[in-house]
């Protein structure tokens, strides 16, 4: 209150000229005004300052610190707002990490940011769980997303009261990589399909002296993405979520089919050897230097890779093993609005901003940035070949997964990827690792 006086005050002084412009500047950005909203006010006359008072600056938290996001927020996103919307932006960038640990805070706070960076799903519902998080529906009816993003992006879009929350931006998906001359090679002129045509193809390239797939787990998240696709393609997608909720079993019988399903490839030779000693990138070298054939990993895998290089990879989607609904891996990164944000108005028209076309395609032709746009309406064609192919798989998934470490608490998520290593090193331990597994789940869901 005290602060919307000084405020008050502030507007009074510039209206009745009393104050210099140095002073204006000075202390509105003491308040919270945009330079470029003084310099309008000044020019303008009294209407427009007192607009600004009343329309208040947007207030946006980012996690975005990593030097090309940022740089776009700062100099592309928030300006393009500004410019079409006449809204005073201050945006607030925390170092990504710290982000995480921070966001609670900031949401719980009595004067928390109007707008937020996050993730899409299982991320976003724990804070709409706790009313921390405004609704924001009527901007999906107003601006036709229902229609323009695809049906697995809308889904972890919503919180469990079937109301959109969030508003996605951009996502990258997961597949299983390979090098076309490595299977040629080995005889394999298709891709496998099927499960079964995967445990074949791994039997033809043992055969012909290639791993089948590298992988690195010396940080253990490469190994979860194992346990998400075999679940998904033994139980479908929406028994996963329910898994990763916390809502089901770690030793089901669903589960323990995946886990056998993962032990028919640990027997059939799939992996390469002491995947624990590697760094995802280190991974990425025996299939780079011909040992290897297959990877399952991000779309990031080229950011590790030369141009030349990338004129040899090619990627399919994780094999079927049941007739389940087919979910992809997609990571979601997006914007929603605090449930106490004091400028809603202002709030939901830069959430209808960041998550329409225009915004969107600018930051997938940005060539420092090269976002993959959620929205179906940004063409195809502006994407590298691998990408659109890309895009294509995800916009025709029946549900995106977020990957293990956001679709989980975050606990449970340290807990279940040094299962996932351990299962993999010590197959016959299946039955206690799951046991202890779930013991956790309980612990951590179901007792707080």
């Amino acid at each position: 209150m005290a602060h919307d006086a000084r405020r008050e005050r502030f507007i009074d002084d510039v209206l009745a000229g009393r104050l210099s412009r140095r002073e204006v500047f000075r202390r509105g950005a003491a308040l919270g005004f945009g330079a470029s909203a003084l310099a309008a006010a000044l020019a303008a006359g009294p209407g427009l300052a007192r607009a600004a008072q009343e329309a208040g600056t947007l207030n946006v938290s980012s996690n975005n610190s990593d030097p090309e996001p940022r740089r776009f927020m700062e100099e592309v996103t928030v300006p393009g707002f500004t410019t079409k919307t006449g809204t005073e932006v201050e945006l607030n960038t925390v170092n990504h990490e710290d982000f995480k640990q921070a966001i609670r805070t900031y949401l719980a706070s009595g004067d928390p940011p109007d707008v937020l960076t996050w993730f899409a799903g299982n991320r976003m519902r724990f804070f709409v769980e706790r009313e921390l998080v405004a609704p924001v529906s009527d901007v999906f009816q107003a601006e036709g997303w229902e229609t323009a993003y695809p049906e697995g992006i809308l889904a972890v879009s919503k919180g469990a009261d079937d109301e959109y929350y969030f508003v996605p931006t951009n996502y990258y998906g997961w597949a299983v990589f390979f090098r076309p001359s490595i299977l040629q090679q080995a005889g394999i002129e298709t891709p496998p399909q099927t499960f079964d045509e995967l445990l074949t193809a791994v039997d033809t390239l043992r055969q012909a002296e290639i791993t089948p797939f590298t992988l690195g787990t010396k940080a253990p998240w490469p190994a979860a993405a194992w346990f998400d696709y075999l679940n998904m393609r033994t139980n479908g997608p929406e028994f996963h979520v329910k898994l990763t909720d916390g809502q089901a079993a770690y030793n089901s019988p669903e589960v323990k089919e995946t886990f056998a399903n993962w032990r028919r490839l640990l027997d059939a030779g799939a992996f390469i050897e002491q995947p624990e000693a590697l760094e995802w990138q280190d991974a990425l070298t025996p299939m780079l230097q011909g040992e290897a054939a297959m990877y399952l990993m991000g779309g990031f895998i080229t950011d590790s890779m030369t141009t030349e290089q990338e004129q040899d990879l090619d990627f399919f989607s994780f094999p079927k093993i049941n007739d389940v609904p087919v979910g992809q891996e997609a990571p979601t990164d997006g914007f929603f609005m605090s449930a106490k944000a004091k400028n809603a108005e202002q709030a939901k028209q830069f959430l209808a901003y960041v998550g329409g076309r225009e915004s969107q395609e600018a930051a997938a032709r940005d060539p420092e940035l090269a976002r993959i746009a959620v929205h179906k309406d940004v063409p195809l064609d502006i994407y590298p070949p691998l990408v659109q192919k890309q895009v294509t798989l995800l916009q025709e998934a029946d549900y995106i997964t977020q990957f293990y470490d956001r679709d989980t608490s975050p606990e449970m998520a340290d807990k279940g990827m040094a299962a996932f290593v351990e299962f993999m090193n010590n197959p016959d331990d299946v039955d206690q690792i799951l046991d202890g597994l779930d013991e956790e789940r309980k612990r951590i869901f179901e007792n707080g």
